[in-house]
């Protein structure tokens, strides 16, 4: 399985102002944006981490699953949650062809977990042999940081925090993720309760 991002966070969608405010920065002078590009790069890493954490899509970007083949006949677990669409389905042969799936023939179950994607007959389309399939869906909690649950909120604030804090350094322990970020995160990590099944 190979997940891409196929969009990007916006930098407007950013809490900068709300970073500022953790950081406690001065506020009112001139050259306050001057650090802005900084800040943002903090947040963007500290968003990746935790979503690396938790398997959760923080702010809405689309993505592009690739597969050899499915794991399960009649459904597909998606790697990422929360999953609002699935834009198209595509299968590709050994010789670059492309064939794009009706949506007739699959559904989304939008699970806060894990997601899937379902036939709505027997099974989803056969994958061509030495080839692939190809499955973009829109993931995220929302468009805007303002969508984000406020613990997941919190715990990016407080990695970026640490990020920032500690840029200079190069040990472990400054670059180890802070209990109160992991302990936060624990609860949206994800549990695996099947052996190897289809989703």
């Amino acid at each position: 399985m190979m997940l891409v991002e196929e969009t990007s966070v916006s930098p407007s969608a950013l809490p900068v102002d709300e970073f500022k405010a953790h950081l406690r920065m001065g506020s009112g002078f001139a050259d306050e944006s001057l650090q802005d590009s900084v800040l943002e790069s903090f947040l963007l890493a500290a968003m990746s981490a935790t979503e690396a954490r938790t398997g959760k899509v923080l702010i809405e970007r689309c993505f592009a699953c690739s597969l050899a083949g499915w794991r399960g006949g009649a459904a597909q677990g998606l790697p990422v949650a929360p999953v609002n669409a699935v834009t198209s389905v595509t299968l590709s042969d050994s010789e670059g062809g492309t064939v794009t799936v009706s949506p007739s023939a699959y559904y989304l179950v939008a699970d806060a977990q894990r997601p899937v994607l379902k036939s709505k007959g027997s099974c989803l389309p056969a994958v061509p042999t030495d080839g692939s399939v190809t499955v973009r869906f829109v993931g995220g909690y929302g468009a805007s940081w303002s969508d984000v649950p406020s613990d997941l909120q919190q715990a990016v604030l407080l990695l970026a925090a640490h990020y920032y804090e500690c840029r200079h350094e190069t040990s472990l322990k400054s670059g180890c993720m802070p209990f109160g970020v992991t302990s936060l995160l624990e609860r949206y990590r994800p549990v695996r309760l099947h052996m190897g099944g289809g989703v």
